[in-house]
């Protein structure tokens, strides 16, 4: 379990740096940035998943309906959204609707997979969830209430819902597949999705290759190995070891490291407001994910050894 909660940390590091890169590179259509990632992913992936497609393959038949369900909620209309909210709101904003994911993947554990969390555990999501707020607000009242909530944040929000509903078939199904293939089998159905969708966007908006720079292509690089892989990868697994609703909560964590990330490569300010929400949000984590039962079982295994 203890790993799990590291590979949590990982992944919500790296989505915050997806967060600045996306942003270095919202000069592209939000779906070419999807496909381009995924399809880059793709090719990363598919020489450690070779022999498992090959051993395999008749799991992947046999479980496609999730395999499906998978690449169109965590691939394709996550990312999607993510990419379009952005185009009509500000990160504040966006932070703030995707702190609320611990709620929604609370609300569909209980109801599809039974969770039941304590009263403790509910007040640590609250605290983190207003850690995550004081840290995107600055600490500032006021800043908050002038908040104008818009299209992009509506979009945000069903983003938000959708990979809660990603995290919760991944509970329900990520133990049918091995890693490597289960990977390789959801971003390219995910690629084959999107391709068409890409050509309807560049018949849309214009062809994005006109204007299209290295930086971008470096962009899209990081975003394929890194959020679209090592990510990916590594929040399946938690989510498989501890369930949707605990996992998500680490996600409260994204503008603490996202802060830190503006002020090391974006010359931002430290305010106080980064440090006491900050420390908000580690509080909130580790209430909700604080186990009687684990802790006494290393205590037990301790006197034992």
């Amino acid at each position: 379990m203890i790993r799990s909660y590291l590979f949590l940390i990982i992944t919500v590091v790296i989505f915050s740096a997806n967060l600045l890169v996306g942003k270095a590179i919202s000069e592209l259509p939000p779906i070419t940035i999807t496909f381009f990632r995924c399809l880059i992913a793709v090719m990363i992936v598919l020489p450690f998943a070779r022999k498992q497609l090959k051993w395999h393959n008749h799991v992947l038949i046999e479980h496609w309906k999730p395999l499906l369900g998978f690449a169109l909620t965590g691939v394709v209309s996550f990312n999607v959204l993510v990419y379009l909210a952005l185009n009509y709101t500000t990160a504040i904003n966006a932070g703030i609707v995707e702190a609320s994911t611990p709620m929604f993947a609370l609300i569909l554990g209980y109801f599809f997979l039974k969770e039941r969390l304590t009263k403790k555990q509910i007040t640590g999501m609250m605290v983190s969830f207003i850690g995550a707020v004081w840290v995107l607000s600055n600490g500032s009242l006021e800043m908050l209430m002038s908040l104008q909530f818009n299209t992009g944040d509506l979009i945000m929000l069903l983003a938000v819902l959708v990979w809660a509903i990603y995290s919760l078939l991944v509970k329900q199904y990520n133990h049918n597949f091995p890693i490597y293939s289960g990977m390789a089998a959801m971003l390219s159905l995910g690629v084959v999705i999107l391709f068409p969708m890409m050509l309807i966007e560049w018949y849309v908006v214009g062809f994005p290759f006109n204007y299209i720079e290295l930086s971008h292509w470096l962009g899209l690089l990081f975003l394929g190995v890194f959020p679209s892989f090592i990510a990916l990868m590594l929040w399946n697994l938690a989510v498989a070891d501890i369930g949707p609703s605990l996992s998500s909560v680490f996600l409260n964590l994204l503008p603490v490291f996202t802060t830190i990330g503006a002020i090391l490569f974006l010359d931002e300010s430290l305010l106080v407001a980064h440090i006491f929400g900050g420390l908000l949000v580690i509080m909130g984590v580790l209430l909700v994910n604080m186990n009687l039962k684990n802790i006494k079982y290393f205590r037990k295994r301790k006197r034992v050894e």
